[in-house]
């Protein structure tokens, strides 16, 4: 058994890192769009080499020709040091094999705060802050959609049960909508809370006041997507741990007089485990990525910000280093997975997979 399921696990493996490196080539494909925001960097580039050497007084001598000479001298080194000088789909592979190896290069035009341009450093100086908000906001999202929504799949067509039903509709709307209006509430009209940022200015200079100046720059942006996605998960936890409730092992449960309690914890909790294992770690990973336009509402220094700076600057390194750091995560996320299924399930351990 134990040989059939090390075999499985080496396959879904194997599986797993084709399939990151796919989607890493692909990544690379779409950020330079084949070659063509290459072009764009290029004439970016001449342009801005162009005007330096026509505005340097130290040129004013030379004639066009010569001007026209240094330039196209300049931007020939330019495009050598940056690695331009040579063909996309060959630049492509390359981009590739470092990606892979983490080797992720240095950006275009973004820094880091302290001046970097390697693209490791500019996303491990943006992770911590993406991952302290929205990794606390799924994991309260998580849990109050798990214990809610089992204690209302006890008490189906309660008062509080018909509550949840109709308030459920509102996670319609995304959560940087609902952060719109909590910041004209709370930081415009109230002003009890700040309108963004991640610390006040000038930032506290001792870590307790500067760990509360966080927590309360935190509140709104946290509030924005307990809003908005706090009851459809309740909703969705009801209904799935509803499902569960009605199937005949639980109703013979029911018919021997065992306790509430253990039916709960035996027969729906644990059948239940590994979807909401794959749903706790999937959501905790995708968390890590942070949000666009709510870190942009909210003036949130994370990933998603990075991300939107990037993709307007087209500083493809940076969308690429984002993109592999995703993927890796994400692939060794599932491989736990399938690990944490053969302990939890013992029907994959029977079958080896």
């Amino acid at each position: 058994m134990y040989l059939r399921v090390a075999k499985y696990l080496l396959k879904r493996g194997i599986a797993l890192f084709i399939t990151v490196v796919v989607a890493v080539y692909i990544s690379i494909l779409i950020a330079n769009a084949g070659g063509y925001v290459d072009q764009i960097i290029k004439s970016e580039l001449y342009i801005s080499i162009s005007q330096s050497v026509r505005q340097n007084p130290a040129y004013k001598a030379l004639n066009e020709t010569q001007v026209r000479a240094l330039i196209e001298e300049f931007y020939a080194n330019e495009l050598k040091r940056i690695g331009f000088d040579k063909p996309f789909i060959y630049r492509s592979f390359i981009y590739l094999m470092d990606a892979l190896s983490l080797n992720l290069g240095r950006s275009l035009f973004i820094s880091s705060d302290s001046g970097s341009r390697s693209v490791r450093i500019i996303i491990l100086e943006r992770l911590p802050n993406t991952i302290l908000l929205f990794t606390t906001t799924q994991l309260l999202l998580f849990f109050i959609g798990l214990l809610i929504g089992l204690l209302l799949s006890r008490r189906y067509g309660s008062i509080l049960d018909r509550i949840f039903v109709l308030l459920a509709p509102l996670s319609s709307l995304p959560g940087w909508f609902y952060g719109i209006f909590l910041i004209l509430v709370f930081a415009s009209f109230l002003r009890i809370l700040p309108y963004g940022g991640m610390v006040d200015v000038p930032p506290p200079t001792d870590r307790f006041s500067y760990a509360l100046s966080v927590l309360k720059h935190m509140v709104l942006p946290i509030m924005s997507w307990l809003v908005a996605y706090s009851f459809i998960n309740i909703y969705v936890r009801r209904t799935f741990f509803l499902m569960f409730s009605s199937e005949e092992y639980v109703e013979l449960a029911k018919a021997k007089g065992l306790p509430e309690s253990v039916i709960q914890k035996r027969y729906i909790l644990r059948p239940t485990l590994p979807p909401i294992i794959t749903d706790f770690s999937l959501t905790l990973i995708a968390s890590w990525m942070g949000a666009i336009i709510t870190e942009t509402i909210f003036d949130w220094p994370g990933i998603g910000r990075l991300f939107y700076t990037a993709s307007v600057l087209f500083d493809t390194p940076v969308l690429i280093g984002l993109v592999v750091i995703y993927a890796y995560l994400l692939a060794v996320t599932v491989f736990v997975l399938e690990l944490i299924y053969v302990i939890v399930d013992p029907r994959i351990r029977a079958r080896g997979g």
